[in-house]
């Protein structure tokens, strides 16, 4: 197949983007196809002062990029697929409606949030008008791929879609998460620097953002701590795979009884992070949204026990079996949430032996599911479906 991947300009800083559509790209030319990565250059941004840099990102992303994509469209042969990495790609989808694409949908919080569905991530004006430029872009796409059921109903509920095809394909792995010896686990954190003296931890895994529910964390390990001292239990670290806290999260900590132990840690690779889901005693990670929520499946895969969220798309990765919380609705529910927490956590790490044997098993057989070139697989075969498509509506379409 003749594909053009588009992405995100570098000059956003977004990591998971561009990582996305890198991996794309070699995937699919290790399969031989062909495949060309087009995104915004900085060329305005980079000659403004800070000041004015985002919006001289503006105008090289919604300004200059259309021009310059109608203009490598001239070369493209007729039966290119046209891919954008990310539905809130919508603006340049326009450019492209009398030609094959399709378009990856990760999550749609932003646009629920700039319409008042998320009341925890309020919008600015200027947000909500953003938010309705990209959708009044990508609501008239044909087809589209979304990373969870969630994200797809979300895209079809708040996204106003009504496209020719609306698949789900689930992320797939970008590292071989497996589990780890104690020992082994301990020694390669060890070589990271990472306080293994502390024992066994808890563990937190999040890029610091709003409905990752840092706080709620820390005040469902504070209540944790508190529970084991009157039970004469041993008290685990936390351990925040995270940036450095923010206010609310330095008030939540300063709210957790000794002996317990918050400790952040940034810049982990995935050989680390796999040896820290190897030695922790379970993953804390009850976000108040997700568009697919990657710690869920990558902690099972190392046999892991998870404590997540009761809702899609939480409940839809981690199946039947991570363990489930409510949802923390209301700072008012705090109290008795974390109370719900506290006890479902001290069930979680009271079982037995041979039972946290079977759990691991069966939470790693469910992980397996979860395959990077299984993901790669479907898209392609998605794709083509697309061209198949695409050649009954456009009879001039001839691709190979």
């Amino acid at each position: 197949m003749n594909l053009v991947l588009y992405t995100h300009p570098a000059f956003l800083g977004s990591h998971s983007h561009q990582h996305f559509a890198r991996m794309l790209v070699s995937a699919y030319r290790a399969r031989g196809h062909s495949v060309e990565l087009r995104q915004p250059k900085s060329r305005v941004h980079g000659r403004v002062g800070a000041g004015l840099a985002k919006w001289g990102g503006y105008v090289d992303q919604y300004l200059i990029f259309p021009l310059e994509m109608r203009r490598a469209m001239r070369g493209d042969a007729a039966d290119t697929l046209h891919v954008f990495c990310d539905q809130a790609l919508g603006p340049w989808i326009p450019a492209v409606l009398d030609r094959p694409h399709v378009v990856h949908c990760h999550d749609l919080m932003a646009l629920r949030s700039a319409l008042g569905d998320i009341p925890e991530n309020p919008t600015s004006a200027s947000g909500r008008l953003y938010q309705r430029y990209i959708r009044r872009g990508f609501r008239h796409a044909r087809h589209f791929i979304s990373v969870s059921e969630k994200s797809r109903a979300d895209l079809h509920r708040f996204g106003g879609v009504d496209p020719l095809t609306s698949r789900v394909v689930h992320n797939g792995l970008n590292h071989p998460y497996r589990a780890l010896a104690p020992d082994q686990a301990r020694l390669r954190l060890q070589r990271a620097g990472l306080p293994v003296g502390d024992g066994r931890c808890l563990l937190h895994v999040g890029g610091g953002q709003w409905y990752k529910n840092g706080a709620g964390v820390v005040h469902l390990y504070a209540r944790h701590v508190a529970e084991a001292l009157r039970s004469g239990s041993a008290v685990p670290a936390l351990w925040m795979i995270s940036p450095p806290p923010g206010e609310a999260l330095r008030a939540a900590i300063a709210e957790v009884p000794a002996p317990g132990r918050v400790r952040f840690f940034s810049g982990i690779d995935d050989a680390t992070l796999e040896a820290a889901y190897s030695w922790a005693e379970a993953l804390l990670f009850p976000s108040l949204a997700e568009g697919f929520g990657w710690p869920i499946v990558e902690a099972l895969a190392c046999g892991c026990p998870v404590i997540t969220t009761a809702e899609p798309p939480m409940s839809e990765i981690g199946g039947p079996v991570a363990h489930y919380l409510p949802r923390l609705a209301r700072a008012q529910d705090l109290e008795a949430w974390t109370a719900q927490g506290a006890r479902l956590l001290a069930r979680v790490l009271s079982r037995s032996m041979g039972q946290r044997q079977r759990d691991a098993a069966e939470a790693i057989a469910w992980a397996r599911q979860f395959d990077g070139e299984s993901a790669i697989d479907s898209y392609l075969a998605i794709y083509r479906l697309v061209l198949d498509i695409e050649t009954a509506r456009q009879p001039q379409l001839q691709y190979r």
